[in-house]
Parts: structure tokens; C-alpha cells; sequence
């Protein structure tokens, strides 16, 4: 039985749970879950034209992600933000927008259902809200760890801390002993 690590801001579950089998379109083309693996992996939704939560999510994994970059390891920790609105978010838009924040991050989207069916394997869900002359989303804030394996790991929830998830994720991609 492995001795837990103490983490400050990620919550792990005891059992990771495999994730059905997903491929998702990036600016490179498909994603999968072979693609993931080899590092911890921080998944977060949204999209594009979010006003507050994306950006502000986004900013924060960003300073995350500067510190894993410091670290310089092989196996470091990676951030994949997948858009939930693939009907103005593509490949590429999406891929812009994120390195905006970041240039290490990783994006990705779907078409429904392969979308739908891959968030709710995360316990993820979004919807879609009509506004006056357009829409928004509404989508869960959580983040959700997948581990190596590229199995569903654990969570983090808001609000987030910055330093305290780089520094989490960092004791997760440690060997334990």
C-alpha cells in the first residue's frame, strides 16, 4: 500500500479510474489518451469567449506552468484546457488562444458526443445558455488530475492556488520510493 504524498491543494482518490477511450481534435489533429501519458495531466474545460473564469483559470495554471517548466524534468506535469464549444472554438483558435497564456498548454475539442462523453468521464459538465444575440457556456470550474496512466486520478477545486497546485503537482510526478 503506497504512503500517500501530502498534498496541500489536490484532492486523490484511492482507486484511479481508467477513462473510456476519447479522441479529441487539437491543432496537431487527434488527441488520445496514449498522448497523456508519461505525466500527470491537469484537464480543464471552457472556452474561448468566457469572460472571467477561463482567462483568470488559465492565468493562474499559467504561473503554475512556469514553475513545472523551471523544474526541467522529463515527466513534468501538463495542462490541457479542452474547449467545450467547438462550434466557434477550433483547433487552431483554441491553440492561440491558450499559448496567450501559456505556451506549454495543451488544447484540444470535439464534436458532441465524443465532447459530452468525454467530461462526464472527468465528472465534468457544461451546458449551453442562450443569450440576446449569441450564447454563453456554463461549465464546471473544478480541475480534474489524470495521472500517468492517464487514468481519472483526483481533483482540484476552486479557488485556485497557483503556487500550491505547481508545487502538488510537482510531488505527484515524484517516484515514490
Amino acid at each position: 500500500n503506497a504512503v500517500k504524498p501530502a498534498l496541500s491543494v489536490a484532492n486523490i482518490i484511492d482507486s484511479p479510474r481508467a477513462l473510456p477511450a476519447f479522441t479529441l481534435q487539437s491543432a496537431n489533429g487527434a488527441l488520445t489518451a496514449e498522448q497523456l501519458k508519461g505525466s500527470w495531466t491537469v484537464v480543464f474545460i471552457g472556452f474561448t469567449h468566457c469572460p472571467d473564469v477561463c482567462p483568470t483559470t488559465l492565468a493562474d495554471l499559467a504561473r503554475a506552468q512556469t514553475i513545472w517548466a523551471a523544474s526541467k524534468r522529463p515527466d513534468n506535469p501538463k495542462l490541457l484546457f479542452v474547449s467545450i464549444d467547438p462550434e466557434r472554438d477550433n483547433p487552431a483558435l483554441l491553440a492561440e488562444y491558450a499559448a496567450f497564456f501559456h505556451q506549454d498548454t495543451l488544447t484540444a475539442t470535439a464534436q458532441e458526443p465524443q465532447l459530452s462523453e468525454f467530461t462526464r468521464a472527468l465528472g465534468l459538465v457544461y451546458m449551453k445558455v442562450p443569450q440576446a444575440d449569441s450564447y454563453t457556456m456554463d461549465h464546471s470550474a473544478t480541475l480534474v488530475l489524470l495521472n500517468p496512466k492517464s487514468e481519472f486520478a483526483g481533483i482540484i477545486r476552486p479557488p485556485l492556488n497557483p503556487d500550491a497546485i505547481a508545487k502538488d503537482l510537482l510531488t505527484l510526478s515524484k517516484p515514490m520510493p
